[in-house]
Order: C-alpha cells, then sequence, then structure tokens
C-alpha cells in the first residue's frame, strides 16, 4: 500500500508542475494604423453587413453565386484543408490524456529431450500460456510541450479556416466581375447590331445610287470600308463572350458551356459605398485574420522547441492476468501489475534543440513580417479601391457629356447631308464616333460596378455567412487561444 501512496503523491506532485509552459505568450503586434481614407464614403455601414451582391438587383448573378457556392472545387479543397487540419488538432490534443489499451496473447512451448540438460519426465511437452492486460501510458506535459503543440495546431486550424473564407470571398467577386464583363459585351453586340443594320441600309441606299452616277465609285468603297470596319467587331466581342461563359462555368463548378442570363448593364442597381474603418477592415479581412494565426502557431512552436530542454516524464502501468490454464485465469492469484515513470533528460544534443529554437525563432519573426506586410497591402488595397470608384464615377459623368455632344453633332451631319452640305462619308464618319463613345461608356459602367466589386471584396466582404458553411459548425477553438 506504501507503493500506491508514493506513486499517487508523486502524480499529484507532477500534476502541480504541469501548469507551467516554456516559451513566449502570444501578443498582438501594435500596428500603425492609418486614421482615415484618403477618399471620403458614405456613412452607410449597414450595407456592409449583407450579401452585398444582392445590392445589384440582378436575380442571374444572385443564381450563380449560389451555384458557386455550392459547387467551386476549389472551395470544397478549402474545406477539406480545413477538415484536415481539424483532424490533426485531434491528434494532438489527444496526447493530452493518457493512452490506455488491452491485448491477450496465446503461447506455447515445447523443450527439448535431447540437449545436455533435458527436463526431467513431462516437462519438456507442450506448454501453453494464457495472458489478458491492460496497459497505461501517460506523458506529463510539465512544460507545455503538448499544449504549445496544441496551441499551434489551433491557429492551424483556424488560419485554413481564414483561407476557406478567403477563397470564398475571392469566388464571390470572381463570379461577379466575370458576369459584369458577360453583360457588358452583351450589350457592346447589341450597339454593334444596331449600328450595322443602319449601315447596311446605307451601303445598299449608296449601291443604288452609285448605279444611277450620284456618287462616284471611291465614295461607295469608303462606305464598303466603314461597314466592314464594323462587322469586324462582332467576331471579336463573340469570341470574348464564348471565353468568358468558359470562365464562368468553371468558377460555378460545371463544365464549359453557355450561361443564362435575362438582365442587363442598365438595369443593374449601383450601389452605394460602405464606409469601413481600419479597425473594422481588420476584423473582416480573411488574409489578416489568417497571417494573425500563423503568426500565433509559429509564436507557439517556439515554446515546442524550447520544451525539448527539460526531461520528458511519463508513466506507466500494466495490469493483467496470465495463466497456464485457461480456466484459471481470471482468478486473483493469477492477476500482475507493474508501475513505473520513465524519464528522459538531454544532457549533449550537439546543439540540435538550440538550432530548433533559432529556426522557429526566425520563422516566428518571418511570419511577423508578413503579417505586418499584410496589412499594410490591405490598406493599400482598399485606398486603390475606393479611389478607383471614386474616379471612374467622375470618369463615367465626363464621358456622359461627351456623348450627348456627339449625339448632337450627329444629328448636325444628318441635317447638313439633307441639305446637301457635306457628303455621307462625313455622317458615317460622325456616327463612328458616336459609337465608339457609347461602348466606351458601356465599359465605363462596367468599370465601375467591377470597382464596386474591388472596394466590398478588399474590405472583407461582410458577407461572410459562415452560419451557413459546413466546415464552421465543427471549429469551436477560437476561444482555446
Amino acid at each position: 500500500m506504501k507503493v500506491y501512496f508514493i506513486y499517487i503523491a508523486v502524480f499529484l506532485i507532477l500534476l502541480f508542475l504541469s501548469g507551467c509552459m516554456v516559451g513566449p505568450d502570444y501578443k498582438r503586434p501594435e500596428l500603425d494604423l492609418p486614421l482615415k481614407w484618403r477618399v471620403d464614403t458614405n456613412n452607410d455601414i449597414e450595407t456592409v453587413n449583407t450579401s452585398w451582391w444582392e445590392q445589384f438587383n440582378d436575380a442571374t448573378l444572385n443564381e450563380l453565386i449560389q451555384i458557386a457556392l455550392r459547387e467551386n472545387k476549389e472551395l470544397r479543397i478549402a474545406a477539406l484543408r480545413v477538415e484536415e487540419f481539424n483532424a490533426r488538432l485531434q491528434i494532438v490534443e489527444s496526447s493530452l490524456f493518457p493512452q490506455i489499451g488491452i491485448g491477450s496473447s496465446l503461447s506455447g512451448n515445447k523443450l527439448s529431450e535431447n540437449r545436455q540438460f533435458a527436463p526431467p519426465g513431462d516437462r519438456a511437452s507442450l506448454r501453453e500460456t494464457y495472458e489478458f492486460g491492460a496497459v497505461v501510458n501517460w506523458e506529463l506535459d510539465l512544460w507545455g510541450r503538448i499544449r504549445r503543440s496544441r496551441e499551434a495546431a489551433t491557429a492551424e486550424v483556424l488560419s485554413d479556416k481564414e483561407n476557406y473564407q478567403a477563397v470564398m470571398l475571392k469566388l464571390v467577386a470572381d463570379v461577379a466581375s466575370a458576369y459584369m464583363q458577360l453583360i457588358s459585351l452583351d450589350r457592346d453586340i447589341e450597339i454593334t447590331r444596331e449600328l450595322l443594320k443602319n449601315r447596311e441600309k446605307i451601303v445598299q441606299l449608296n449601291e443604288l445610287k452609285y448605279s444611277g452616277g450620284v456618287i462616284s465609285k471611291y465614295e461607295l468603297e469608303q462606305i464598303y470600308l466603314i461597314y466592314e470596319k464594323a462587322k469586324s467587331n462582332l467576331p471579336i466581342k463573340e469570341r470574348q463572350i464564348a471565353h468568358l461563359e468558359n470562365a464562368l462555368s468553371v468558377l460555378l463548378g460545371q463544365n464549359p458551356g453557355p450561361i443564362n442570363r435575362r438582365n442587363t448593364l442598365e438595369t443593374l442597381a449601383i450601389p452605394s459605398v460602405p464606409q469601413g474603418i481600419p479597425s473594422e477592415i481588420l476584423a473582416r479581412r480573411p488574409d489578416i485574420r489568417q497571417a494573425e494565426q500563423d503568426l500565433i502557431a509559429a509564436n507557439a512552436r517556439i515554446g515546442v522547441a524550447k520544451a525539448q530542454y527539460y526531461p520528458t516524464i511519463s508513466l506507466t502501468n500494466l495490469f493483467g492476468y496470465a495463466s497456464t490454464e485457461l480456466s484459471t485465469l481470471l482468478l486473483h492469484k493469477s492477476s500482475y501489475y507493474t508501475f513505473g515513470a520513465t524519464t528522459l533528460f538531454p544532457i549533449f544534443t550537439a546543439g540540435r534543440i538550440a538550432g530548433q529554437v533559432r529556426q522557429n525563432e526566425a520563422v516566428q519573426q518571418q511570419t511577423l513580417n508578413k503579417y505586418l506586410r499584410t496589412i499594410q497591402t490591405v490598406f493599400q488595397e482598399v485606398e486603390d479601391a475606393l479611389i478607383s470608384n471614386q474616379k471612374l464615377k467622375e470618369q463615367f459623368d465626363i464621358q456622359a457629356r461627351q456623348l450627348e455632344i456627339l449625339q448632337g453633332i450627329h444629328q448636325l451631319e444628318l441635317r447638313r447631308y439633307d441639305g446637301g452640305y457635306s457628303s455621307y462619308i462625313d455622317v458615317l464618319n460622325s456616327e463612328q464616333h458616336l459609337y465608339i463613345a457609347e461602348i466606351t461608356q458601356v465599359q465605363n459602367r462596367r468599370d465601375i460596378c467591377v470597382a464596386l466589386i474591388q472596394v466590398y471584396k478588399t474590405m472583407g466582404g461582410g458577407w461572410l455567412m459562415s452560419e451557413n458553411t459546413p466546415v464552421d459548425k465543427d471549429i469551436s477553438y477560437r476561444e482555446k487561444l
């Protein structure tokens, strides 16, 4: 009994000491954050807390994004990576608890009767031994090596979760941007076909004039040339549409093919830019949160390495039954047990542990600078997106006035032609300038939509509905950090 009391006393003392953890505790670095953006934004902060793409009021876009979130293969891979690292965390956490196993064995032996010292009588006959027992092994985490490993593994799970969110954010932005380009090309083709219809009539009219000797061959060829130049734009834009549809299909997790769409670029609502302050951006951007979790993991790895300087203590207990007869196997007198503690203290490692500590400290400093660089890059992206959004709107307004002027000039050229003051080449030239301006205005409107998408993307979206994602419900480790 004295042995048991000593064993329990040693166990309690070691358990008390196990509250120690070597290595640095994580502290968030001090950040030099800008106080405000270079571009003033609206006060509509609530718009960032919604599914922002729905503010374009396009049912087709909403449907495409939902399909992408459900079927995109890259997003599925990111979700499975979270599951993988979740399993790794479970493996690490298991080391904090005793490892228990049971086993049984049946063995037999027969001694030789012809050796020099042969056993007398039947003692050389076959002997069988039955055994059944349990073993308990527990490494005491006195210096926090396992707990630091769990801290690092937890941070890795959260890092991959943030990577999943970053993939989701990029996916939605890519789908929305591709859709905007697609419907803008639809409008380009509409404008081009309207132009070609008018010019086909003009070509036919001028062919009659040439036959009647009203215009020269040179003038007719000029009209042909202008018509063919406009017509050559169609296959270019149709090719671009096919490529965009194929790329968008892959984003949707589908084979390349056509994309059904009902609305036009003009029917889209243009939402306002949400207001965001630096602290809110830090809370939303998944890449910043991922970089910080990587830093937490790297910081914990230093403690894992430093713990190797201290002894490793494991408790082992073996209990079971052994007998040469199966009928007496479970009797009390057949029982046996052993217990003990194993201690391994590093004396000389030729600098191996010191090298691992230095390595992990260098990795931690690299990760720290990556974290700080990520933050700086994020603020640059936000500033660029806000400036682009504002300046593209200004450009759109200027282009709208130019378009209005060109429409007036074209009407004047038509009246001059009707009055006999100019040739139809002049009318076609003014029409060409008007066509280019209309196409440019469509592209400007598309660029405004894409820039707005970039604003939401750089601000972290504010739309990540994590409660609806399959990977979140199994992750509850943030509170453990």
